[in-house]
């Protein structure tokens, strides 16, 4: 399917982090059109913001491919909820794992427990973000700078390095970076600067596990329609949001979760270091 909704939205603002199953239109994460062909057989994966979005889409591929999945999440335990039924109605387990990944302790937590509960971890995708929306540099409190920072980047940092010992040759990192590491939006500054040291951090990474056999890749989406977009962005933005690419829409999370799926699978073994654009058009060079 390629006939999705385009632009104008109607204004439909929520409180961050914001609810899937409020927006209109409503995206579609694959949950009616995905179909797996075992691709990720018997992987178990970890999954942070899967409770809406690119992460719920995520984690339905990887439940269709084969994979276990725990989904890490703020809040948003409706939307979690929904994630989680269509995981085990894939026939694979799943585990809800809420909690503000801004603090180290619920980092460790999440490796803990999803260890605990499958024994290792094979994919590890680091997909939560926080964003909000500013006209000026003196709009932007020092806290919320370092809150940015801390569930983007930071937190990142903490969950690789708390993975690694439960992850094997041949296991994956991903991370979500963005159009905005190479294109960022102004008023975007804070998001921006951390998807920027994303990619980079991605880059690094890879050559830092080659040696133990374990991929470190990053996915860079464009204008991607999810709960982040109503809750962080002003109405007149959300109204166009993604007409400005070569495609004219936004993309809907099902059309970034291949990717995903890819560089978890035994079929990328050769791919790492690397970064792939999901942009609607827009290059990334």
């Amino acid at each position: 399917m390629t006939d999705y909704p385009r632009p104008p939205f109607a204004p439909q603002a929520q409180d961050v982090p914001g609810s899937q199953k409020k927006m209109d239109p409503y995206p579609d994460c694959g949950e009616k059109s995905y179909t797996g062909s075992g691709r990720l057989a018997n992987k178990i994966a970890l999954i942070t913001g899967a409770d809406s979005g690119i992460g719920r889409a995520v984690a339905i591929a990887f439940a269709r491919e084969g994979a276990d999945v725990a989904i890490a999440y703020l809040d948003e335990h409706d939307d979690a909820k929904e994630t989680a039924r269509w995981v085990e109605e894939a026939g694979r387990q799943c585990v809800l794992l809420p909690g503000d990944i801004a603090q180290k302790a619920q980092c460790q937590a999440l490796i803990d427990k999803t260890v605990e509960q499958f024994g290792r971890i094979d994919v590890l995708v680091n997909n939560a973000a926080f964003q909000m929306t500013h006209e000026t540099l003196e709009e932007i409190e020092d806290e919320e700078w370092v809150k940015t920072f801390d569930i983007n980047i930071t937190a990142m940092f903490r969950l690789c390095k708390a993975a690694l010992p439960h992850m094997k040759a041949g296991s994956s990192i991903i991370n979500t970076s963005s159009v905005n590491s190479d294109m960022p939006k102004p008023t975007l500054l804070a998001y921006a600067a951390t998807k920027g040291a994303i990619a980079n951090f991605t880059g690094g990474l890879a050559q830092l596990l080659g040696s133990k056999g374990i991929r470190v890749n990053s996915v860079a989406p464009g204008p991607i329609w999810t709960p982040l977009i109503v809750a962080t962005m002003p109405d007149d933005d959300v109204k166009s949001f993604g007409s400005e690419t070569p495609l004219g829409r936004p993309g809907q999370p099902v059309e970034v979760a291949p990717i995903y799926v890819l560089l978890a699978s035994d079929e990328a073994s050769y791919i790492s270091g690397s970064r792939y654009a999901v942009t609607g058009g827009k290059p990334i060079l």
